[in-house]
């Protein structure tokens, strides 16, 4: 028997929609690194931006399945042996999921400046879109 969550008896139908909300609620343990945005574009475009200083384009994977887009990123160590002094700039690995809806799919993704870039849009099937009902005269 599955478990009962606490929000399921207002909705019949919604498991799915419960079960990832619930995961996210649960899964959100990475202490916000890396730091991202989220913007909405023109459109049913949509934009997020991670912090991801330090990293190469070999060691970040993306991937979207189903309706959940994950962000991994996983350093090397062959970094030679450093004095440091300092070091404010994490080399921790990551993992970032994002739910996204459906009918969603992902344009592009590029790393400039130690910005990761990734650009979505939402699609809109021909059966949801609006159409003209014309009356018919009897």
């Amino acid at each position: 028997m599955s478990k009962q969550l606490p929000y399921s008896q207002f909705g019949i139908g919604f498991d799915r929609m419960f079960e990832e909300l619930d995961r996210l609620i649960s899964g959100a343990t990475n202490g916000g690194y890396p730091p991202f945005n989220v913007e909405k574009l023109e459109g049913n475009k949509h934009r997020i931006t991670m912090a991801v200083a330090g990293f190469s384009e070999s060691e970040i994977d993306i991937t979207h399945q189903d309706n959940t887009l994950v962000v991994k990123g996983e350093k090397s160590d062959d970094e030679p042996t450093a004095n440091y002094i300092h070091r404010g700039i994490a080399k921790r690995n990551f993992r970032r999921e994002f739910v996204l809806a459906d009918h969603v799919e992902v344009r592009s993704a590029s790393l400039k400046d130690g910005m990761l870039i990734i650009d979505f849009e939402k699609l809109v099937p021909e059966d949801y879109k609006a159409k003209k009902i014309p009356l018919i005269k009897e």
